[in-house]
């Protein structure tokens, strides 16, 4: 990998591209972090971490200020993102082990998702990083060349992904081994950083498919910065000058994952070596002369993992990964599509992962062919207005650990209710106006017990019952398999 701050890549993200063709269809690019908080990039106030290509893309582009994950955790927020349904309707509303039966919910072979939507318009269709939806590799129906992918390299398992120095990746249905005889031994040697990999395998895919007439759609999945905090010691340079306080590993170790010695700089060098990424991506669409018919759309799964205040993680917001308040839903999103989305620019639309699968359609030229919990919002993309206006209901719902969880989001209104595992049901609805209250201080519910009542009743319209999924406290299976 090249260095991560060069003058050669800021030159070329400065460089003017071709003329791109206005009759094809754009190329799209949807990036993915995986656990990045709202407060951890540049563009949305963060001081100590690094992002500059990212605060590129929001000089470049428009910041979606009250964009929202799918779910509190990944699995589920990547179900949303791919049928387009909320979790009060997406087949899959948790992660693996967290059902009624123990097993892990399978996406079927013929399931409508994002990417069939998109081969069906023509598209090429890729995924290199984490996919996470194929749990059950004998009979392999999640997996990404059946959900309507031309290529995968990348992770297939939630757990296979918790490793970002690991032992094999997938190439299509076979493994690529770092290991060889030893295993476990990358992630001694530090020699394959994961997300490297799938960066190189994305930039050959551009390299290969800029020429050709078919449109290509491009999912990256970075496992970046997800728990298990390391990174190769170019990016950790920098940040080892900063003098910060010491961060020990010690405190966070468990649950099999790998750490550097101090993770507050192990952190600051994960997000930063992605924000590299983002560079070398756009500096080969103006190399290949598509960059003015190609949409970028940079999200997160969801809020932030780590810990403490030192990176004000969730920036004004309450909550991290784990919890329906805004902390852990709300998700810095940045997109750049020269021509069509305006510079400098904030679109302040309340929208969440399930309206990408109508807005990539409606891009694509395409009616979608299934039922979707989302709008479109490329009328926003390309500034119209008068969507923020429109008053739509967003639901959200999780059930691991503390749940089960509910959220519901109504114009300015944001209500909650929590599981009370004391009285053995849910509790009284907690009621917040994010107009005035960003951090959810402040519970209305008494002082409004007719908005309270109807918020209540849209979180009881919003679902379908699941027998895996129901709203009672669920239990974690613990088999587990740790192989790497």
């Amino acid at each position: 990998m090249n260095k991560l701050f060069t003058i050669a890549v800021a030159l070329a993200l400065t460089a003017t591209g071709q003329a791109a063709d206005t009759t094809k269809k754009p190329n799209i690019i949807f990036i993915l972090a995986d656990d990045l908080g709202y407060g951890e990039v540049g563009f949305t106030g963060q001081q100590k971490i690094k992002t500059p290509s990212l605060d590129k893309m929001a000089e470049d582009g428009a910041v979606l200020t009250d964009f929202h994950a799918g779910a509190p955790v990944c699995g589920p927020s990547r179900a949303t993102l791919f049928y387009g349904q909320h979790t009060g309707h997406s087949p899959i509303r948790g992660n693996p082990k967290w059902t009624q039966s123990g097993n892990a919910v399978e996406m079927k072979a013929d399931d409508v998702t994002l990417t069939t939507e998109l081969k069906r318009a023509g598209y090429a269709t890729a995924i290199f990083g984490k996919w996470g939806m194929n749990e059950n590799l004998e009979t392999n129906t999640g997996h990404p060349l059946k959900q309507g992918f031309d290529e995968f390299v990348g992770f297939n398992t939630h757990a296979e992904a918790h490793y970002h120095w690991p032992s094999f990746v997938w190439n299509g249905y076979e493994k690529i081994d770092f290991d060889g005889e030893v295993p476990g031994s990358n992630r001694l040697k530090r020699k394959t950083y994961a997300d490297d990999i799938f960066q190189e395998k994305a930039l050959d895919y551009i390299d290969r498919k800029a020429d050709e007439e078919k449109p290509f759609f491009l999912y990256l999945a970075y496992t970046i910065p997800h728990l298990g905090y390391t990174a190769p010691e170019e990016s950790r340079k920098f940040y080892k000058t900063q003098n910060w306080e010491v961060r020990p590993a010690k405190k966070d170790r468990g649950r099999g994952y790998e750490y550097d010695e101090d993770i507050n700089i192990s952190f600051a060098a994960m997000v930063s070596h992605m924000d590299g990424y983002i560079a070398q991506l756009r500096a080969k669409l103006v190399e290949k002369g598509i960059d003015k018919n190609t949409l970028i759309f940079f999200t997160s799964d969801n809020g932030p993992m780590f810990t403490g205040d030192f990176f004000n993680s969730s920036g004004v917001f309450r909550g991290k990964k784990r919890y329906v308040s805004e902390g852990g839903i709300r998700v810095p999103t940045v997109v750049v599509w020269p021509g069509v989305v305006e510079a400098k620019t904030k679109i302040n639309l309340t929208s969440a992962l399930w309206d990408i699968l109508p807005t990539f359609c409606e891009i694509a030229g395409i009616e979608t062919s299934v039922k979707t919990d989302g709008i479109s919002i490329l009328a926003a993309l390309k500034g119209d207005k008068s969507l923020e206006k429109q008053k739509r209901v967003l639901y959200w719902e999780f059930n691991e650990g503390r749940g089960p969880q509910q959220a519901i989001r109504f114009g300015k209104w944001k209500a909650i209710r929590q599981w009370d595992k004391k009285a053995g049901e849910f509790g009284a609805i907690q009621l917040y106006n994010l107009e005035k209250d960003l951090g959810e201080a402040s519970n209305l519910a008494s002082q409004n017990p007719e908005i309270s009542a109807e918020m209540l009743k849209f979180m009881l319209a919003s679902r379908t019952e699941n027998a895996e999924f129901p709203l009672v406290p669920t239990v974690k299976k613990r088999t587990r398999d740790r192989k790497r």
